[in-house]
């Protein structure tokens, strides 16, 4: 099989969505998380990122631009945006 990189604008919302947490779980590896996947949203999460020392965890809201909403105030949840 030989692989080829997909154009992002040509997946669906779903599928961009699990780009995103790819992309960012692989980034939050580097500085020792461990990153799960809600199937829906938990707390306003989509996915929780544990760290290795097991005093951190990360409540994870993904987006696809940089969004300050007020609905996730007083919420301990982190924005990410793809990079």
């Amino acid at each position: 099989m030989k692989l080829k990189k997909i154009a992002y604008s040509q997946l669906n919302s779903r599928q961009k969505e699990i780009f995103n947490f790819q992309k960012v779980a692989g980034l939050l590896a580097d500085y020792g998380f461990n990153c799960l996947k809600m199937a829906d949203d938990w707390q306003g999460a989509d996915f929780l990122a544990y760290h290795k020392d097991g005093t951190h965890t990360l409540k994870v809201q993904l987006k696809s631009r940089l969004t300050i909403g007020k609905k996730y105030q007083d919420k301990s949840l982190h924005n990410s945006i793809p990079v």
